[in-house]
């Protein structure tokens, strides 16, 4: 998939739902509780969310976690962040990557890849997206690739549970790659 493709509006096929693996925490089957959750419900709280926890791995196999602001663009969550920051250091190190919605009782977590964008179109997209979002009037100079790095999360996995129904919405979306 190219970097162009973040910028598209539609969602992407609707992944694949099923209950997570989670031992010892008396999680029910897929067709109790409230059943699992569908994907629209993850793409609520990924588009509504003011911030985000990007997780990534320090060269020296430390972790290192930081709050950005973001935007779901409908197929990928986008970020940016300086050049020689040190989650820009690690995702160009090595581009797994984890990133969380700030609220922990509803919770959307992403496990992807990050992709760095250059491609004007899709810089374009996240401050339109950004602008939007938080009421701010940024331009795409801001985004200078020499300055400011732009990034797509792709996921290769979502997880995300409701709170008050614990052990019957847990929910993991698996993305074909």
């Amino acid at each position: 998939m190219s970097a162009t493709g973040a910028a598209a509006e539609a969602e992407p096929e609707e992944p694949k739902a099923e209950r997570p693996y989670m031992p010892g925490y008396g999680i029910q089957g897929p067709d109790e509780g409230g059943g699992l959750l569908p994907w629209s419900w993850a793409v609520e709280r990924l588009r509504a969310a003011r911030n985000f926890w990007v997780c990534t791995v320090r060269p020296d196999g430390r972790p290192h976690a930081m709050p950005v602001w973001g935007a779901w663009s409908g197929e990928a969550l986008l970020f940016s962040s300086a050049v020689p920051s040190r989650k820009m250091v690690n995702l160009r190190a090595n581009p797994q990557v984890v990133v969380t919605t700030e609220e922990a009782e509803n919770p959307v977590v992403i496990e992807g890849r990050a992709e760095i964008l250059t491609d004007t179109k899709d810089l374009q997209r996240f401050i339109d997206l950004v602008n939007s979002k938080y009421a701010t009037r940024y331009r795409v100079d801001f985004l200078d690739p020499e300055v400011n790095a732009t990034v797509a999360v792709r996921p290769q996995s979502v997880f995300g549970l409701r709170q008050g129904d614990f052990t019957g919405s847990p929910t993991r979306w698996s993305f074909i790659t």
